[in-house]
Formats: structure tokens, sequence, C-alpha cells
């Protein structure tokens, strides 16, 4: 791979994890209000937030897609990417055209073609960074990624709260849409083989990789590190106003800062991976995530705080980063998208079972209390980081 070309694809995957990054924003911070200024009952809301779901529960079938058809003919990755990104695109400049009251349908179908495309370009990038990217630049392609997005959820809450505090709401939908425009423009410009390579050519034999015990154990700990580090994340707010008394506009200042620490921890990353290799940076990220954790139940005060925070957000971009480009080593070449897809959404099921459990410890024994259980069930991983080595030893460095 020419420079040039490794510089256009690199900036590529910035630029849709960065698009990617404005619309989770908006869906998970942005949408209720949105919805809300129009008297919306929350029963509708719902309905949205539920029914825009589904395209993200699609990923995995859209993963098997971009493996086994070439888009008409064009390729296996850039069409999917392409399109994906006109869906985004389009209807988050056509959302401001529709009233959610009286044209709710409307709105509803815009949502959905929006998450369909999101998810699409999303899988398909995944998969096209696979076959792409030599194995020395994994953990530097997981930590644009990862620190794009994270990034862009800064900037873009940011600026959504300034504009929509405003009333400003169609250009909060415009600035989605534009950043979707520019990774468009990139996502034509790059270049796929007019082939694939024999290697990557889908064959149904190659789903026996997913049946390897080394590929098993690494969806269990795709399971557990979401599990114990998304549900401890979600506390952090609420620990913060009302354990150590911080007010709710100083609080968004505090997750501004959780967030910069998360794209510290994904620009770190991947450079780790090539120092340490990959057994030490994958053990590195779990000791670190428990480490924070635990750091975050002794926290005194609002002004150890800001450092208890920090240090999460780092230890949440590198372990994500880490765990992502291991996801694109076990991914085989093969059916990559899916493979990959299926690593993500084994994640969803530790998300969907830790956060009420956070709910439930913090209603029972308290928010410190909380984080020490989970820095906790972050160190049961352990073994199974162990074992995952044992079984694949051409990953130990």
């Amino acid at each position: 791979m020419n420079s040039s070309s490794r510089l256009l694809r690199l900036s590529l995957y910035g630029a849709v994890y960065f698009a990617e990054g404005a619309l989770l924003t908006f869906f998970s911070a942005f949408n209720v209000l949105y919805l809300r200024s129009f008297d919306l009952p929350y029963t509708r809301i719902g309905i949205v937030g539920g029914i825009a779901l589904i395209p993200f529960i699609l990923k995995i079938f859209i993963g098997l897609l971009s493996d086994r058809v070439s888009l008409f003919g064009m390729g296996n990755r850039k069409p999917y990417i392409v399109l994906g990104l006109i869906l985004q695109t389009a209807a988050f400049a056509l959302i401001p055209v529709f009233n959610p009251s009286t044209q709710f349908g409307g709105y509803l179908v815009l949502m959905i073609l929006a998450a369909l495309g999101m998810s699409t370009y999303d899988t398909c990038t995944d998969g096209f960074s696979i076959d792409t990217t030599p194995e020395e630049d994994r953990g530097l392609v997981q930590g644009i990624m990862v620190g794009g997005r994270a990034l862009s959820a800064i900037l873009i809450a940011a600026l959504a709260g300034f504009l929509s505090n405003r009333g400003q709401w169609p250009l909060v939908f415009l600035i989605v849409a534009g950043l979707g425009l520019i990774a468009l423009v990139l996502a034509l410009l790059v270049k796929e083989p007019e082939e694939r390579p024999e290697a990557q050519v889908f064959d149904k034999a190659a789903f026996k990789a997913m049946g390897s015990g080394a590929f098993l154990l690494f969806a269990l700990l795709g399971t557990i590190y979401p599990f114990a580090l998304y549900s401890a994340n979600g506390m952090i707010s609420p620990f913060l106003n009302e354990e150590l008394g911080i007010s709710l506009d100083a609080v968004g200042v505090y997750m501004s800062v959780f967030g910069v620490g998360t794209v510290v921890g994904a620009v770190i990353g991947g450079p780790l991976v090539k120092q340490i290799g990959r057994r030490n940076s994958l053990l590195a990220a779990l000791i670190l995530t428990s480490a924070v954790t635990a750091v975050m139940a002794i926290t005194p005060s609002a002004g150890i705080a800001w450092a208890a925070v920090a240090l999460f957000g780092i230890a949440f971009g590198y372990y994500e980063t880490i765990y992502f480009a291991m996801g694109m080593d076990f991914s085989h070449p093969r059916i990559a998208a899916f493979m990959f897809s299926v690593l993500m959404a084994v994640g969803n099921f530790g998300i969907a079972a830790g956060q009420p459990l956070a709910g439930v410890l913090v209603d029972g024994i308290g928010f410190r209390w909380m984080f020490a259980v989970f820095a906790v069930v972050n160190l049961i991983a352990l073994p199974v980081v162990f074992a995952i080595f044992n079984l694949r030893k051409d990953l130990v460095k």
C-alpha cells in the first residue's frame, strides 16, 4: 500500500467514525429533547427509540451480505459504505422538513433510514479496514476509529447543546448531514481492489473459525468487559451529582473531560500494541480498567473527581481500542465483516445485562460499592485472557 493510499484510508476511517459519533450523540442525548420541543408524549418518543434500534441489530446480516455480495458489481465494501453514508446524510438533511407532531410517520421513517445507513457504513468500513490493513497497523486504525467517535461526541454535544438551547434545531441536523457528506467524499475517492484476493473470497467453510475455542473465549471477553466497563461508566454522572454534590451544569463539563480522556486512551492504544504486543496490551487494559473503577469508588471530593474521570476516560478508550484491534485479528478474511460484527454485537448483551444490575447495586449498596463490584468483575476476565493466548500463541506478540 503506497503512502497516499494509506493516508486516504486512514482519513476515511477517521471521517466515518466522526460522522458516526455525531449520529450516536444525537440519538443518545438530543433526540428526546428535540421531540419534547414539539410536546410529543414519551410513549411516541419511546417508539422512535425502539424502532430506530432495529437496524443496529441487523448489522450482523449486513456484514454477511457485504462478505458475500459485490454490490452492483462494484465491490464488497465501498458501495455499501457509500450507500450507507448517502442514507444517513439525506435523512438528516430532510428531517427538518417534517414536523414530528403532525408528520410523525415521516420523521420515524427518516430516523430508521439514518440508523440503517449508519449500521451499513459502520459494518462495511470495519470489513474494509480488516481487508486492507496490515496487522501492524490495526492498533493505529482502531485508535483512529475510537478516537474519532469520542472526539465527535465531545464537539457535537457542545455544539448541539448551544444551538438547541437557541431553538436552532435545523442547524443541528444539517451539521450531522454535513459530516456524513465529508465522509462520503472520502469514500468515493478511496479505491477498493477490483477483484478480492482469493483468500478473502466468501466461503461457507470459514464459519468453522467461529467454533474455535479462542474465538469463543474472545467473544466471552467481549461480553464481560462491556458488562463491567459500560455499566460503571453509565453511573458516573449520577455519582458526581448525587454523591459528590456536583451541579448538573458542572457534570456536563466533567463528562467532556471523560471524552477527552477517551480520545487520549484511543491515541495511545495503537502505538502501545506495537510496542508491548497484543497480550500485554490486553492485560494492561484489563488491569487499568479495574484500577480506575476502584479509584472511582474511593474518590472523596469534586476536586479529585476531575482526575478520576479523566483516568476512567483514558482506560475506556484504551480498552476499546485494544479489543477492537484484536477483533480484526479474529475475523476470518473470508467472512471478515460478519465475524467482526458478531464480536461487536456480543458486547450489547453485556451492556443489556450490566446496566440494570448497576441500578440494582446503587439502590442496594450505593455508588461506591457498585464501582467496587465492577472493578472486581473486570478482574474475573484475567483467566479468560490467558486462555485466549494459550490457544492463539500467534497473537501473543
